[in-house]
Order: C-alpha cells, then sequence, then structure tokens
C-alpha cells in the first residue's frame, strides 16, 4: 500500500486510519489473493523520484488536500504513465467540490465519470452485485449501531451524506487513472475492523475489504 503525504491540509491529516488501514489491507490482501505483498505501507511525497516504482497510490481526506504547484505536474506524469490512483474519505459537497478543484490542476480538460455497478472493477474478484448504496461505509461510531439505525452515512458540515458515489478520471485510451470514493469511508473498514464484531462483519469483511481488492486487482491488469 503506498499513501501520498505530500500534501498541505486544512483540517484533516492524510494519515488518517494509519497505520493500522495499511496494515490490515496489506495482509487482507496476502491472504485473499496471490499478490505478495509488503506489510510496511510505504508513505511517500509525490514529488520523490521513487513515486513511479509504485503502481497504486492512495489518498485518504482528499476533501482538505492542497496540492503544491510542483506536485501537479509529477502527478499528471505518473497518472499518464500507467499510475493509479485512488482517493477515499470524502465527504460532502464542499470536500468533493475541493478535490474536484485540485484535480482540474492535474487534468484541466477531463471530467469526472460516475462509475455505475455494472462496471467490472465491481466485480474484478468479488462480484459486487448489490445496489450502489450497499457500498457505503461509515466511520465504526456509525456502523456500530447501523443494523438498528439503519444509517451507513455520515453529517459533514450540516449536510447529511446520504449518497454514495464512485466517480473516475480516465486517459485518452479509456483506462481508468483515478478512483474517487465519495460518501464512503473505507479506511475505516480496514483500520477498525477488530474494533467491533457487527463492524467487522457488516462493513469490513463484505464491503471495504472486497472493493478495495477489486480496485487493486483492476489497476494492475487494465
Amino acid at each position: 500500500m503506498t499513501r501520498s503525504r505530500q500534501i498541505w491540509w486544512h483540517g484533516g491529516y492524510w494519515y488518517s486510519d494509519s497505520p493500522d488501514s495499511d496494515l490490515n489491507l496489506s495482509f487482507r490482501l496476502q491472504e485473499l489473493t496471490t499478490l505478495k505483498v509488503d506489510p510496511n505501507g510505504r508513505f511517500i511525497d509525490l514529488t520523490d523520484p521513487e513515486l513511479f516504482d509504485y503502481p497504486w497510490v492512495y489518498i485518504v481526506e482528499p476533501g482538505l488536500m492542497v496540492l503544491e504547484d510542483a506536485e501537479v505536474p509529477v502527478l499528471r506524469k505518473y497518472l499518464l504513465n500507467g499510475g493509479f490512483l485512488m482517493t477515499d474519505d470524502c465527504w460532502g459537497t464542499p470536500q468533493w467540490a475541493n478535490l474536484e478543484r485540485e484535480m482540474k490542476r492535474v487534468f484541466p480538460d477531463r471530467q469526472w465519470v460516475e462509475l455505475e455497478m455494472d462496471h467490472p472493477i465491481f466485480h474484478m474478484v468479488y462480484n459486487l452485485d448489490v445496489p450502489k448504496a450497499k457500498l457505503q461505509v461509515p466511520n465504526v461510531r456509525i456502523g456500530r449501531v447501523a443494523d438498528v439505525t439503519g444509517v451507513t452515512w455520515e453529517n459533514h458540515e450540516g449536510e447529511v451524506c446520504k449518497d454514495i458515489h464512485f466517480r473516475a478520471l480516465f486517459d485518452d485510451k479509456n483506462r481508468l487513472m483515478v478512483l474517487g470514493c465519495y460518501n464512503t469511508d473505507n479506511g475505516d473498514g480496514w483500520e477498525r475492523e477488530g474494533e467491533d464484531v457487527y463492524f467487522f462483519h457488516r462493513f469490513s469483511e463484505n464491503i471495504a475489504y472486497p472493493l478495495a481488492i477489486n480496485i487493486i486487482v483492476y489497476s494492475m491488469t487494465h
């Protein structure tokens, strides 16, 4: 697992859910696939030349991200040369608008495309043949009582962030370069798997891990 860190933040943290989310996801990848995974997730600056040695990068809380000027062309080159970026834990209209604005600096002429549930990324290893709303992962506090309340979403800045989205940026050959997971927090599903039995079975085991494995395997093969 490779996580970007060369980012300036207003309030969120690039290291949210770390190190447990990184360690747990690496372990599950090793356990559930044939991938050989280093359990020590790499924290890397976007301007580090070694970035291009890693095919998959994860950015958490991108709704509070501000890319440095030097990072913009590097991220563009990385993605156009075969790299893949997953963003996660982005809740509400203001946070999505920030991510969209920052990625416009990287790709001024590219538009986000909503992925529907018939896209192969949802069926790559695990067949997630469910309505999109069923793939929402809340934080563990909300998730612990989701069976009683039916609530799987979070509230941010007064907004009820109920509608989950998976949005993508494609290159000129229609290769998926960037996947934005919006109104969901897969990282909590990885980090918090051992804190609550219901949360583990409902969100970690059935959503956060299968989806992550699908995304990673898809990114490595397409």
